[in-house]
This record gives C-alpha cells, sequence and structure tokens, in this order.
C-alpha cells in the first residue's frame, strides 16, 4: 500500500499537523509520500522530509498552487492518484476545502475527520459532536480520508526522506485568487499552541476578557472561547473552541468562566490536563477537568495573575 498525504503549510513553515497526519498513516502501513505545492518550497520540503516514517517528500513547485485553491489542488493531485490507495489531509480548514473536490473527482466517498483506524478500511470518527464515535468501513478502492491531528501523536523527526520534483499541468480553472484577510497575533496559533487559556460567558463583557489575555501573554498561550462568548460579542469568532469552532488538543488547557456544555468539551477534550475554574461547582466542566477550582472568577484569575 502506498499513502499521499497532501501538507499544509503557512509560506516557509510546514504545518505542525503534518507530523499527526504521518503517524496516523504509519498506523495504516505501507510506504508514505508527502505532497508540498506552492513557491520557494524548499525549507518546507527540507522539514517535511525530517518526520519519521516518510518514504519520499513530492514538491510541485509552481505559483499556481500557493494558494491551495480546490480546483487546483484538484488538477494536481488527481492525476497522482493512480499510484495511491490512500490520499490523506488534515481535518482543517485547509484539508476540508481541499479534499471533498478530489474525492468527488475519484468518485469515492470521503471519510472525515477520521481518530481511530482499525484496519486498512476501518476507521473511527465522532459523531454527533462528539457524542458518539462511529465505526465505519469502506469498500473504496481509494480512500480519501481527512485526519483529526489531534487524535495522533506526533511522528518524529529522525527522518532523511528524499526530496522529487514533480510537475503538474494545469487547464484554466475558472477560479482565481482574489484576497486573504486574516488575523494577525503575536501569540501562538490556536490549535497548534501547547498551552490554551479560554474564557466564557462567565467573563461578563469584552472588556473583562482582557484578563484572560494577560494570564495567556504571561503563560506563552493562545486565547479560545465558548461560543457563548463569540455570540455575546466578547471576542472574535476565530478564537471560538468547540463542535462548530476549533478543536484543540494543547498540553494543557484552561477554562475560565466555561460552563462545559457538550458542544465546547467537544473541541477540549483530548487535551493532556484541563483546568477549570468556575464559581459553580455543579458545571458539566468538572466532570472532564483534571484540576478544578471552585472559586469567582474575579477573585481567582487576577490572583493567579499576580503570582505569575
Amino acid at each position: 500500500m502506498t499513502i499521499l498525504i497532501i501538507a499544509e503549510h503557512h509560506g516557509e513553515e510546514l504545518a505542525s499537523n503534518t507530523a499527526h497526519i504521518v503517524a496516523a498513516a504509519k498506523e495504516i502501513g505501507g510506504d508514505i509520500h508527502v505532497l508540498v505545492s506552492g513557491s520557494n518550497l524548499s525549507a518546507v520540503a527540507e522539514q517535511a522530509s525530517k518526520i519519521d516514517g516518510v518514504a519520499k517528500i513530492l514538491k510541485a513547485e509552481s505559483e499556481q498552487y500557493n494558494h491551495h485553491l480546490a480546483e487546483s489542488m484538484e488538477a494536481l493531485v488527481v492525476p497522482l492518484a493512480e499510484s495511491y490507495e490512500f490520499i490523506l489531509a488534515p481535518s482543517s480548514t485547509f484539508g476540508k476545502n481541499v479534499l471533498p473536490r478530489i474525492a468527488a473527482k475519484l468518485d469515492v466517498q470521503q471519510i472525515s475527520d477520521i481518530i481511530g483506524i482499525e484496519s486498512a478500511d476501518t476507521f473511527k470518527r465522532p459523531v454527533y459532536g462528539g457524542q458518539a464515535i462511529a465505526t465505519v468501513k469502506t469498500s473504496d478502492a481509494k480512500k480519501v480520508m481527512t485526519v483529526r491531528p489531534t487524535a495522533f501523536d506526533a511522528a518524529g523527526e529522525d527522518g532523511s526522506a528524499p526530496i522529487e520534483e514533480i510537475t503538474g499541468a494545469m487547464s484554466d480553472i475558472g477560479t482565481s485568487f482574489i484576497s486573504l484577510k486574516e488575523a494577525e497575533s503575536d501569540r501562538p496559533e490556536l490549535t497548534s499552541a501547547k498551552i490554551v487559556v479560554s474564557g466564557g460567558r462567565g467573563l461578563g463583557s469584552a472588556e473583562n476578557f482582557k484578563m484572560i489575555e494577560e494570564l495567556a501573554d504571561k503563560l506563552g498561550a493562545a486565547i479560545g472561547a465558548s461560543r457563548a462568548a463569540v455570540d455575546a460579542g466578547y471576542v472574535p469568532n476565530d478564537w471560538q473552541v468547540g463542535q462548530t469552532g476549533k478543536v484543540v488538543a494543547p498540553e494543557l488547557y484552561i477554562a475560565i468562566g466555561i460552563s462545559g456544555a457538550i458542544q465546547h468539551l467537544a473541541g477540549m477534550k483530548d487535551s493532556k490536563y484541563i483546568v477549570a475554574i468556575n464559581k459553580d461547582e455543579e458545571a458539566p466542566i468538572f466532570q472532564v477537568a483534571d484540576y478544578g477550582l471552585v472559586a469567582d472568577l474575579f477573585d481567582a484569575v487576577p490572583e493567579l495573575n499576580e503570582k505569575l
């Protein structure tokens, strides 16, 4: 069996989720090839080649792949698919944009958000917002799947895979890149941060979220929020953690003023250590927390900031 991983990258930096997807591919078994595409790929290809378990890097260097439009990536990947039984991508905005079109062009069903591998044709994925786990079996000759990176430990960096340059012919795809608007921050990116500090509706206002920001900055952490806090207008939408937001699994997750609705838990319950601060001792968040502090956050957080 041969597996193709479509790697996500940001300029000259390979996305950290790639090593997690490689770990999932190793559980399937077989040769693992990683595809990187875009311009100025030397650094990205070199980073990918060091991931343990990768047999080969395919480097498609062209400006036409710079923004990873689904149409341009489909034109690159579908001709390559003949040589692969599996095509994997991260269950991120990147993977969710690119892979469905590739699956449609290959006339196979995509399997989304894989969190476990039973065998080469049987996989586990969450359903109903993470309240249940479905085991799915596919008879498709080619398996096209997005993988939840947080479900697999990252592969090591002891590899030395060769890098092969490839070219992909692309006709007029009828789509062009116009612009990209993204938030800029000195803090770590939410989905890859080792520490995340999240606030909920218990903060009461956008002004009070400054306590969370101060704590996050002291810890070198990313900032998250519950959907209730986002809906209330306290923070931007891209801070939302949960079923309809971002899925995170940091080493430390600090939930402040968050009750712990199932939709939020679906986005953070795989964190290594969970700390919860809430004045309601019956709050569901304490059922998943490793450490819980029953206290008024307006007393606890300023004291924590002061001691730090």
